[in-house]
């Protein structure tokens, strides 16, 4: 085996380590002189290229457009000087200085009973399945996130509740679109006469469910109702479910990390 570099002990130990002797010695003589490093004139590993132009975006050209979505081809300069391409979705929706839309965390407070929160369960085309998502929606013209939010929650759950929070502009899909969102906390008081029996306010092809999940069992409800149905959870709910597992049972460790 040939290797030029300073990494070969490294390189060797671990295939060693992974190896029995018999395999290991096969397997020198079998790649003997077929296995290069790249290296500079020096000898040692090439770096890549040093980033020396602040990347921008050139122009972007429409190339396919809807009602509520376009395709545009984006010519943009890269961190070492090369001009580039990249296909780019937007929203023909967005309003001036505002996100997209805004995605709420509704927290359900009822007396004598757990804290809930609030989700929906819709059918996605995209998908070609149903999906578990946060209530969430569009901004329309004149509104604020906060406004946004509380007319969505109405529309889609029909609770009425109050801000207690929301996020910067955050990114949904950068590698895809130039989306944008906000994420509004809410809470709702279930003891009000409103939201003993919220009622829906749904548009016209609107088809929504809405499931209470329990804060302190949410990763748990969200794991055993993917395990009953072909649903697809949205990785921002997944995300949070996360978070609540870590932050009630298991503060000095994260499930996804054991091996």
């Amino acid at each position: 085996m040939l290797i030029k570099t300073s990494c070969q002990p490294l390189f060797e130990g671990i295939l060693k380590s992974t190896m029995g002797k018999n395999d290991w010695n096969h397997f020198h003589r079998q790649t003997k002189s077929s296995i290069h490093f790249p290296e500079n004139s020096t000898g040692k590993m090439s770096s890549p290229p040093k980033s020396t132009t602040i990347p921008n975006v050139v122009k972007e050209e429409v190339i396919a457009s809807g009602k509520w979505l376009k395709l545009e081809k984006t010519t943009y300069v890269d961190p070492v000087g090369n001009t580039r391409t990249w296909e780019t979705t937007k929203r023909t929706t967005r309003q001036a200085n505002a996100a997209d839309g805004v995605g709420i965390i509704a927290l359900l407070k009822r007396t004598l009973h757990k804290d809930c929160v609030v989700m929906v369960k819709q059918f996605r085309p995209p998908i070609g399945c149903c999906t578990l998502e946060f209530p969430a929606g569009l901004i329309d013209e004149g509104e604020c996130a906060e406004i946004a939010a509380l007319r969505e929650l109405k529309e889609e759950t029909g609770y009425k509740g109050e801000v207690v929070g929301v996020t910067p502009v955050t990114c949904l899909d950068p590698g895809l679109s130039n989306c944008t969102t906000q994420i509004v906390m809410v809470n709702i008081n279930g003891d009000d006469l409103e939201n003993t029996n919220p009622t829906q306010q749904l548009g016209d092809g609107e088809f929504v469910e809405v499931l209470l999940l329990p804060l302190d069992e949410f990763q748990r409800e969200i794991d055993d109702l993917m395990k009953k149905e072909k649903i697809v959870v949205d990785s921002k709910v997944y995300i949070y479910g996360m978070g609540m597992s870590q932050a009630f049972f298991k503060p000095n460790e994260l499930r996804v990390l054991k091996q």
